[in-house]
């Protein structure tokens, strides 16, 4: 017999303890859970057979119109709506859309990139946005998102039809504005709006409306100095004090009215973009053999001890609401802190008081998706995001500060930041082992479709 300083005999002894603590760890597992009755219903209601289609947008009647989402398909991919890039950061690189000064740079597929789950993967680090300017928040996937009333991180948008007009009013987005918007869909799509809303405006006519173009720049008064500086922002923004301001009431409402039925078309080409079924649901519906042992041990551990249920719900695996987790502020993109950033709190009051919302003319009927209030857990709370294609998201949360799927579920396992956003957070510590983390990261896998057909992720010809 060997003795234990012998090299081989040491070596025989390590491998021994090594393959003891993974067992011990649960690194060699292969057992299968036991599923209960109740436990598959809670899968089924993960996963019905189909998957079921956007529900109906009373806001929207051309909400399923072919023509209007074809339409929509087009200006999603249309980034002559844009004006000057802002930032000095936008060098040309691949990681940017041009160099700043340029215009006509920045469409909706800049950041959400169909190629890439209708999110940013471009922008250097992939967490916060470079369009004409750095955002503050990043490019959600844009996969399934019909199936939200109350759109994004903070719900500061009812509609997919009043959505486009943040990034189109935003300097640091588009950089453009609803007048210029309205004019441009004139001159470059004039026959097929005019096809499916009727005649437009006469947007063209000087006379009536003064023409815009993405050069024209407007001059900001700086509180510090009584001077006005020219800040680059586009001309025709509510409140400039230019050329949109000066129309009459009835020529503004015509403007915004464009805009809003432009909003609708790309609403009904979004409602057609989901991730659709991917191995989970082909494992719920009797397929054994779709899933590993070990992401069934996943997916037993998201309906049980990991608590995931509660708030990613129902065949999306969102409850469409909007949670506090304890995010606790930190650098984003080396551009910003993310501190004070209220959520939900002052997202979801702006919509209230918007008067493009479902509740205003604009809307095609009202719902009542809208609150009557806003709560005061709705201070640091953010949209709970659909799971489904999940595992191909460059980074996680509202800044994209977390950037694997390991490190998110790490961050619900270990109950969030203890310094987190101030405020209640609504989570606490999971106690899951490394291996039971692995698990459930491995299941999250399983929940990746194969995305919407080709023909929607190009512009149409």
């Amino acid at each position: 017999m060997r003795h234990a300083t012998d090299p081989v005999m040491r070596g025989v002894l390590h491998v021994a303890l090594v393959l003891s603590a993974i067992a011990r760890c649960g690194g060699a597992r292969q057992e299968v859970p036991a599923i209960s009755d109740a436990d598959r219903r809670v899968l089924a209601s993960l996963s019905p057979d189909p998957l079921p289609p956007p529900p109906p947008d009373a806001s929207n009647r051309f909400a399923d119109d072919r023509r209007a989402a074809r339409f929509g398909q087009r200006l999603f991919f249309d980034p002559g709506f844009s004006g000057k890039l802002l930032d000095g950061d936008n060098d040309g690189s691949i990681h940017t859309l041009g160099v700043k000064g340029q215009t006509g740079k920045v469409a909706c597929a800049g950041c959400h990139l169909p190629t890439s789950g209708f999110q940013d993967t471009r922008t250097l680090n992939a967490q916060i946005s470079l369009a004409a300017g750095w955002g503050r928040r990043r490019a959600p996937s844009l996969l399934d998102v019909g199936q939200a009333r109350l759109v994004m991180w903070d719900g500061r948008r009812d509609a997919l039809y009043n959505q486009p007009f943040g990034p189109i009013e935003s300097p640091v987005e588009m950089n453009s504005s609803r007048m210029f918007v309205a004019q441009q869909i004139a001159r470059r799509h004039k026959d097929e709006y005019e096809a499916i809303f009727g005649p437009l405006p006469p947007l063209t006519d000087p006379a009536r409306f003064p023409q815009l173009s993405a050069e024209l720049t407007g001059c900001q008064p700086v509180r510090v100095d009584p001077k006005e500086v020219c800040d680059g922002t586009m001309h025709g923004l509510p409140g400039d004090g230019a050329e949109y301001d000066r129309l009459s009431t009835a020529d503004q409402q015509a403007v915004t009215r464009v805009v809003v039925n432009a909003g609708k078309a790309i609403g009904a080409y979004e409602r057609l973009l989901s991730c659709g079924p991917g191995r989970f649901d082909r494992w719920v519906h009797g397929d054994q053999s779709a899933l590993s042992a070990q992401e069934q041990r996943g997916a037993a551990l998201f309906i049980g001890r990991g608590k995931c249920v509660p708030c990613h719900s129902g065949p999306y695996l969102t409850d469409q609401q909007f949670h506090n987790v304890g995010l606790k502020p930190a650098l984003v993109a080396v551009v910003f802190l993310d501190a004070d950033d209220h959520g939900a709190s002052t997202g979801l009051s702006a919509a209230l008081l918007d008067p493009l919302n479902v509740k205003g003319r604009y809307s095609d009927a009202d719902d009542g998706r809208l609150p009557a209030a806003v709560s005061q857990e709705a201070d640091g709370a953010f949209r709970t995001p659909g799971l489904r294609c999940v595992s191909g998201r460059p980074s996680f949360f509202h800044t994209g500060q977390v950037k694997t799927l390991e490190a998110a579920v790490t961050f619900f396992n270990e109950g969030g930041h203890p310094y987190g956003y101030p405020g209640k957070s609504e989570i606490a510590a999971l106690g899951l082992s490394a291996p039971e983390v692995a698990d459930l990261v491995a299941f999250l896998k399983t929940l990746d479709g194969p995305g919407p057909d080709g023909s929607l992720l190009v512009a149409p010809p």
